[in-house]
């Protein structure tokens, strides 16, 4: 089925073709890879069931490392942390201020526009 005010698509097989194994085969290898020898482990002893020691390879550790790294590089000195900094100080109660300071700007604007108007 066709689409009414649309345009016959080309047909893919309308053009030169060639025909089964007329492709170049891919290059063969004459010798197979060597394979690595894998490192010989030591034996550890282990940990206790239940233990409550954490180790030095334990991911909550190591991700509370990272933060810390990443918290301690994140003070940065230009005008955009600075701004950053002051947002991270700012209170509900001074936020709410400052919303609450533009909202009446807003409505005082709004009043001298009808004022101007005589509305």
């Amino acid at each position: 089925m066709g689409n009414l005010c649309g345009k016959q698509s080309k047909d893919p097989f309308a053009g030169q073709g060639r025909t089964l194994g007329s492709a170049q085969p891919p290059p063969q290898r004459t010798t197979a890879p060597v394979p690595t020898r894998p490192t010989p482990q030591r034996e550890s002893q282990g940990r206790t069931v239940g233990g409550t020691e954490r180790s030095s390879d334990d991911p909550r550790a190591a991700a509370a490392r990272a933060a810390e790294v990443r918290a301690k590089k994140s003070s940065g000195t230009g005008q955009l942390a600075k701004n950053l900094e002051n947002q991270k100080k700012q209170t509900r109660e001074d936020i709410r201020k400052k919303e609450s300071a533009e909202n009446r700007l807003v409505r005082e604007a709004d009043a001298a526009a009808q004022a101007r108007n005589y509305n």
